[in-house]
């Protein structure tokens, strides 16, 4: 392990903190519609399981519409369909506080599964920036480690963010506002010189499978699907551990650690040249991820919980960081945006998973507390099984996929060249 060009220098490059902060912003809805769901149903009369089952159809969708924007995205571009997808989300939203969940039950249902379906691939957009932004392939690992660590935050900064505006102003202000706050994180992003000049590779017609013919992809799919239940089921665990220790702080403190640690991670991770073939990386990161979770399985204390939910943040970026390295050269030519997609919907779809057994285990502590160690350990399982088709053996060597010179790096090499 060598010292790599540090955080300060990719943060530095010209775009790079404009289009992580744009897209952040953008990316902050879906941490807060779920809080904004549940006080908006509460707010018209609703049951706490009505609004429970919105906000699952809410992330059921999104989860099945981030592939479908991502292969749109891989044919025409990030700008019209990122744009219009803002538009088609941001009026859902905007429209939901005018209809009563009561009774206008399936209006608003059907308002909330469009804002999910159509929640724009904002964070597939950026991955399939960075070759473009940063032509250095260790300077790409860093701006990934960088986003995956960050992402924590917009379930931190999210909620509080809900519940603020909501105190003051009611929900109906807190989903205006979160409307609002889509659409300017996709200005900020869009109107940046690389996504406007991003463009699609000229592959040949993807299929109707598009990326998912690549066996060593979906079986990556797959193996994340497990980093995806470890999450989930930690979510349920602070709740039962909340309430087992009749500490309603427990709630934000034990995921917004998981974050904090993830963030920490993220900027270690960068920092460094990691040695060995991607897909060593790979199952390394997924094993020490595994290991991270089992000091849970402990029975600790409140204290004790919040500093043992950091570990796995810590190992966190490590293993999502090299999982889209893997994509990016697993997936066929021209379907990368739609890969990353589908890499963003398996974790989704394991969290929804995680989420639901853990619910079930809720009367067993330590069924529940040994679930996310569980989940874990399906990914190393599989990535074990499917080395050999997941198999990259060179970190350096990243396939072209789309046109990786926009215009503004063309432009400024024309200039010195001149």
């Amino acid at each position: 392990m060598t010292t790599a060009r540090t955080s300060g220098p990719v943060l530095g490059e010209p775009y790079v903190a404009r289009l992580l902060v744009g897209t952040m912003i953008a990316r902050l809805p879906t941490g807060m519609v779920p809080v904004v769901l549940l006080l908006l149903v509460a707010d018209q009369g609703g049951a706490a399981s009505t609004a429970a089952l919105m906000c699952a159809a809410y992330g059921l969708a999104s989860a099945l519409g981030q592939p479908a924007l991502g292969r749109v995205v891989d044919r025409h571009g990030q700008t019209a369909v990122t744009w219009t997808a803002t538009g088609f989300t941001s009026l859902a939203m905007l429209a939901m506080p005018r209809v009563d969940s009561t009774t206008q039950t399936p209006l608003f249902i059907a308002l909330v599964v469009l804002a999910g379906i159509s929640t724009p691939p904002a964070e597939a957009n950026l991955r399939a920036l960075w070759p473009s932004v940063l032509p250095d392939p260790q300077q790409q690992r860093a701006a990934l480690a960088l986003d995956t660590g960050s992402q924590g935050l917009i379930f931190i900064a999210g909620p509080p963010l809900v519940a603020t505006i909501t105190t003051f102003a009611g929900p109906d202000t807190a989903m205006v506002a979160t409307a609002m706050l889509g659409l300017v994180g996709a200005a900020v992003v869009l109107s940046a010189t690389p996504s406007r000049s991003w463009r699609p590779g000229t592959a040949a017609s993807s299929g109707l499978l598009g990326p998912l013919r690549s066996l060593g992809l979906v079986a990556l799919l797959v193996a994340m699907t497990g980093t995806g239940v470890a999450l989930g089921a930690h979510t349920v665990w602070a709740v039962a551990l909340a309430e087992r220790s009749e500490s309603a702080l427990l709630l934000g403190l034990l995921p917004a650690a998981l974050s904090v640690g993830s963030l920490l991670g993220g900027t270690l991770y960068s920092r460094w040249v990691w040695p060995g073939s991607l897909t060593a990386q790979l199952v390394v990161g997924s094993a020490a991820f595994a290991v991270c979770w089992l000091p849970l399985m402990l029975s600790p204390g409140p204290a004790a919980a919040v500093a043992m939910s950091a570990l796995p943040g810590l190992a966190l970026p490590a293993l999502v960081t090299s999982a889209f390295l893997t994509v990016d050269a697993l997936a066929p030519a021209g379907t990368v945006t739609e890969a990353y997609a589908w890499l963003i919907a398996a974790i989704g779809v394991g969290q929804a998973t995680g989420t639901a057994f853990a619910g079930q285990l809720t009367t067993h502590p330590q069924l529940g507390a040994g679930l996310p160690a569980a989940g874990a350990a399906l990914t190393i399982a599989v990535l074990a099984a499917a080395w050999s088709w997941i198999y990259v053996p060179d970190t350096r060597a990243r396939r072209g996929r789309h046109r990786r010179v926009p215009a503004h790096r063309a432009g400024r090499a024309s200039a010195r060249t001149a």
